[in-house]
């Protein structure tokens, strides 16, 4: 029977490529779904043999403890270099898209209170 061993949403395609990789080289045997076409399916690696559990997930631990030291030590260069995103940097990049989200966090808002009001919700 298959067994769950790494969830695939929301992780980089540079990590869940560096994780396929890995377990082939250690000649795990796993196979992977995808998201389907609407996205609703769960995307992961799963694997056939139970016997290679313990060895499997013991390697994704040490991997994600070296992931985490070099995604730090990237993002600490990034940071000095002035490389890095922040809000700014976004809005500058980007002026009219965040404006626009800006605005439709207002009146989302907004007329939440307001149907709050409208209704007669309130004590």
């Amino acid at each position: 029977m298959a067994i769950l061993l790494f969830s695939l949403r929301g992780v980089p395609d540079d990590e869940a490529y560096e994780i396929r990789e890995l377990l082939t080289e250690q000649h795990i045997d796993f196979y992977e779904t995808s998201a389907g076409n609407w996205g609703v399916s769960m995307p992961a690696l799963w694997l056939k043999n139970e016997q290679q559990l313990s060895q499997a997930q013991q390697l994704l631990q040490t991997y994600h403890q070296m992931r985490q030291i070099t995604q730090r030590q990237l993002y600490l260069q990034r940071k000095q270099a002035g490389e890095h995103k922040t809000l700014l940097r976004v809005f500058k990049e980007k002026p009219l898209l965040i404006s626009g989200y800006f605005i439709v966090m207002l009146l989302t808002i907004y007329l939440s209170i307001k149907l709050i009001f409208a209704f007669g919700l309130t004590s």
